[in-house]
């Protein structure tokens, strides 16, 4: 069942029936829908061949057909067409990674320096807080010397009995 139903889908899908499959210069002085009911077809505008697609060389030869003439998989894209294309695509896909990441570096490097400038901010204002603690601990010192009598203007002067 599960067979019936890949060989079904195979069949409808690819266009393609289950008997041999033709040759690609069998379909040449045809269409060039014709041409390319077969993936492994190449038309040739120019000359109106349809030719087995050279695999091996990715893009046809010009000996074989120039560029602005083949057609592969759809009849009104050529391939100096779709390598222009692809190219700027591809050129427009690599600037955009490389103005992000620059953006991406180059946010983080300023919220590292505000959160740098932060902390000097915050560690300026505990010193400032802890010298105003140190005054008033020594003021109320002064102040608790001073009730007792132990002020003296020498520090380093021997207590007197008194």
């Amino acid at each position: 069942m599960l067979d019936c139903l890949l060989v079904y889908l195979w069949t409808n899908v690819s266009g393609q029936t289950s008997g041999p499959t033709q040759n690609c210069a069998s379909k040449s002085n045809t269409s060039c829908e014709e041409c390319l009911k077969n993936v492994t077809c190449l038309w040739c505008r120019s000359n109106l061949q349809c030719l087995d697609y050279p695999v091996r060389t990715i893009l046809p030869s010009k000996s074989l057909c120039s560029l602005p003439e083949a057609r592969w998989g759809l009849c009104w894209v050529n391939f100096q067409a779709l390598i222009i294309t692809i190219s700027v695509i591809a050129g427009v896909i690599i600037i955009a990674v490389m103005v992000c990441c620059y953006r991406c570096c180059r946010t983080k490097k300023t919220m590292d320096t505000k959160a740098d400038a932060a902390m000097e901010k915050q560690a300026d204002a505990r010193k400032v807080r802890q010298e105003e603690r140190k005054n008033e601990m020594r003021l109320r010192h002064d102040e608790i010397r001073s009730k007792y009598g132990l002020n003296k203007e020498n520090p380093y002067a021997r207590f007197e009995d008194n």
